[in-house]
C-alpha cells in the first residue's frame, strides 16, 4: 500500500493544489507524477482534465525501523533493529542483550512495543500498515507452546469428558488456541470473560 492520491482538475496546477490540500502536505513533501495533461477537445467534446498522482515522501524520522530504534534507546536498551518483508508485511526483529526485558510475561511487553510502534507510524499515514515486532524468535516459540497446549488440553477433554477453562490470555494468544483446534471435530473452543480475564474454553462436542 502507498501513501498516494490521484486528483483531476482543469489544469495540472489545480490538480496539485487539490492533492496538497487532501494530503495536508507541502509541495516539498510529495513526489509528483503527471498522469494526463489536460486536453481541450473540439468544441468541448473529447476534453480531458489534468490528472496527477501525488505520493507522500517517507519521513525518515517516522520510518518504522527508526521509530523502534528510538524506542529502544528511550527505555535504555542498546540494540539493533533488523527488517524483513514477509508476504508483503514488514517484520522487525530486535537484537539486544536484554531479550527478556523486551518480551515480558507471556509477551506482554513485546505486544505493547508493537502496539505503540504501529500507533506512531500510522498516526498521519494515508494508508495504514501493520508492522510486526519480534525478538529472539519469541513469536514462533510462543505459537508452538500454545499449539502444544491446545492439543494436550483437547486430549484431556476427550479423555475425561470434562470441559477445561484455560488461564486468561491476550486476544492474540486466544486466537492461536482457536486456530490450533479448528479442524478437530471432537472439541469446540470459545472465549468467555471480560477484558484481561478473558479465557478460552475447550469443550467436548456432544456427539463425541
Amino acid at each position: 500500500m502507498q501513501n498516494y492520491i490521484e486528483t483531476e482538475a482543469e489544469t495540472v496546477e489545480e490538480a496539485i493544489e487539490i492533492a496538497l490540500t487532501q494530503l495536508e502536505a507541502t509541495r516539498e513533501q510529495i513526489n509528483l507524477i503527471i498522469i494526463n495533461e489536460p486536453t481541450k477537445g473540439i468544441l468541448s467534446f473529447g476534453a480531458k482534465p489534468a490528472k496527477i498522482r501525488a505520493t507522500l515522501k517517507e519521513d525518515i524520522s517516522t520510518a518504522p525501523e527508526t521509530v523502534l530504534k528510538e524506542m529502544l534507546t528511550r527505555i535504555g536498551i542498546d540494540g539493533e533493529v533488523e527488517s524483513n518483508f514477509i508476504e508483503g508485511s514488514l517484520h522487525l526483529n530486535m537484537v539486544s542483550d536484554s531479550p527478556a526485558l523486551l518480551i515480558g510475561k507471556h509477551g506482554q511487553t513485546l505486544d505493547a512495543i508493537e502496539r505503540i510502534l504501529n500507533c506512531i507510524v500510522n498516526k498521519n499515514a494515508l494508508a495504514k500498515k501493520k508492522v510486526f515486532v519480534n525478538t529472539e524468535g519469541y513469536r514462533e516459540r510462543r505459537e508452538q507452546t500454545l499449539v502444544d497446549l491446545a492439543h494436550q488440553v483437547a486430549a484431556k477433554v476427550k479423555r475425561t469428558r470434562q470441559d477445561v477453562v484455560l488461564a486468561p490470555m491476550s486476544a492474540k494468544d486466544r486466537r492461536m488456541i482457536h486456530l490450533a483446534l479448528q479442524s478437530d471435530d471432537t472439541v469446540s473452543t470459545f472465549s468467555q470473560g471480560e477484558g484481561d480475564m478473558r479465557r478460552v474454553v475447550i469443550a467436548r462436542q456432544d456427539n463425541y
